[in-house]
């Protein structure tokens, strides 16, 4: 690296640090959790994006392109068509009935057991996110950058808490609108730089890297072992995507901050919007990647080398013309963004390359520990043991951020031990995947099966989630974006039939399903 890399670097930490300072002048309890819902539709939108689309993210596309496949790219699709559902059923919903969590609503659905189950099930699983993403991106800046991988994950975790902490979500959002477009730049020079490097164009590359291959885009046969299936991808990442946009804090606390119902819509419109801007420039990267290191393998070489000298059982005889395909075969994609940025990137641009992938790091960091902290405080704290909540609101506000302290650094240390869990992908996939697909079927059941009862949403959603885990364990072959189907319809297989036990106040009251809220109107 160079000096006006570091310089970059340092900048860039400096100045979100900067804006955590800025906006924590004057925090109240409601400034704190929701930005005094005065947000605008493109922080709104842009914050959505960023925070959600990981530093997994940002590292499995372009590897997933450079191992050769593009079925991934499906997920485009998925995000599209959940869209509608997030905008004309989650944030209505939300808006209208003045949720404090998302998890509010199920308590005036359900009951506060049902509240606190979904609650919990969205701090283990974000929480399994947090470290998931942290991990991803931390290896890649660790090796561009030449230092220990712990050092990395410890420096961004502390940044990030702490403006998060000054700041509160209006820091945290307006972070990452800036993160945004550092990753969103960096994508643009990085592809530019992958296409003038390689000595061919475009058409040329993408010639290379689709010429006598079939089933790059689709691949439907059916199977649970098939990596990017394309079954799979429409189905698992179609109820990640709408948990991930409609059921979880991260994106409803955004919803919430909005300064009004249509502001939160249009900000999920724009999201949609990012999402197809930088998926597909990521798999164009990918596509670029591949048909470089085909044309000089003497620079990928060194990866395949060192990874046969701490793998001495897999050694064979490097082969220059076969290294591309060596490299894939032993799951070295992940390796190929940084060399390439190693090797060809000037002076700087290094710098803002580490400065994106940091970016991804701690916008995944800021918005977990602080949905979490809301999740604890909210519909824990306050509805469980309110003789708990401090009179003084200043007082309150210096224990949630005491809080947030916590919960930072318990993600931040889980973050250095996920190594040993699989790749990138299946790291952020099995830890979400047993929480996250009981927590949307609970809603579905809340807002569309009337006759849906607290006993039924209860025992569907934690024997769903039990169930799930257990599969992941008894069938580690399976791919891992089929646990959340499992998950999802295992609940709503469970909690149905169930719904015949109800409780006396359920008995007694109409349920709040959408069709009851719609009715009322705005």
């Amino acid at each position: 690296m160079h000096l006006l890399d570091y310089a970059v670097v340092l900048a860039y930490l400096a100045m979100t640090l900067g804006l955590g300072f800025y906006f924590g002048r004057s925090q109240s309890r409601k400034e704190f959790f929701a930005a005094s819902g005065s947000m605008g539709w493109l922080t709104v939108g842009l914050s959505v994006m960023a925070t959600l689309f990981s530093s997994n993210s940002f590292v499995f596309y372009p590897s997933a392109a450079f191992g050769g496949t593009l079925l991934i790219g499906l997920s485009l699709i998925t995000f599209t068509l959940m869209t509608p559902i997030i905008v004309y059923v989650f944030i209505p919903m939300f808006r209208r009935l003045e949720c404090e969590t998302a998890y509010h609503y199920l308590e005036k659905r359900f009951h506060v057991s049902v509240r606190c189950l979904a609650s919990g099930l969205f701090i283990l699983l974000r929480i399994a996110w947090m470290a998931s993403a942290t991990y991803a991106a931390s290896l890649v800046v660790a090796t561009v950058a030449g230092v220990p991988q712990i050092a990395v994950i410890l420096l961004l975790g502390l940044v990030a808490i702490i403006y998060t902490i000054v700041g509160g979500l209006r820091a945290v959002m307006w972070t990452d609108v800036i993160q945004f477009f550092v990753f969103a730049i960096t994508i643009v020079i990085a592809l530019f730089l992958v296409v003038t490097k390689s000595g061919m164009s475009a058409g040329e590359l993408a010639n290379h890297y689709f010429n006598g291959r079939d089933g790059v885009f689709v691949n439907f046969e059916p199977s649970m072992t098939l990596k990017f299936g394309s079954w799979a991808i429409l189905i698992g990442i179609f109820l990640e995507a709408t948990s991930a946009f409609g059921a979880d804090q991260v994106a409803v606390q955004r919803y919430l901050a909005a300064d009004s119902e249509r502001t939160a819509q249009t900000g999920a419109w724009i999201n949609l919007l990012g999402m197809w801007i930088v998926v597909p420039g990521l798999l164009m990267i990918g596509i670029g990647l591949y048909g470089y290191f085909d044309k000089h393998p003497q620079e990928l070489a060194p990866i395949l080398e060192a990874h046969y000298q701490q793998h001495p059982d897999k050694a064979q005889p490097v082969v220059m013309t076969e290294v591309g395909d060596a490299a894939r075969a032993n799951n070295l994609s992940d390796k190929a963004m940084p060399q390439f940025v190693r090797l060809h990137f000037p002076p700087g641009m290094i710098g803002l390359f580490l400065a994106a992938l940091m970016a991804a790091i701690m916008s995944s960091i800021d918005s977990g520990i602080h949905s979490v902290t809301t999740a604890v405080v909210v519909d824990f704290r306050d509805r469980l043991f309110p003789h708990l909540k401090p009179d003084d609101e200043t007082r309150d506000v210096l224990l949630i951020r005491l809080l947030v302290l916590l919960i930072g650094g318990v993600s931040v240390g889980l973050a250095c031990f996920v190594g040993d869990l699989g790749d990138v992908f299946d790291i952020g996939k099995k830890l979400t995947a047993g929480f996250g697909g009981p927590l949307l079927a609970v809603f579905i059941l809340a807002f569309f099966f009337p006759r849906a009862s607290s006993p039924g949403a209860f025992i569907g959603a934690i024997s769903a989630a039990g169930i799930t885990m257990y599969l992941m364990y008894l069938h580690p072959e399976w791919f891992s974006v089929w646990f959340w189907p499992i998950g999802f319809g295992l609940t709503l297989l469970i909690g149905i039939p169930f719904g015949m036990l109800r409780t006396r106040n359920e008995s007694e009251s109409k349920p709040l399903t959408y069709w009851t809220v719609m009715a009322r109107g705005k």
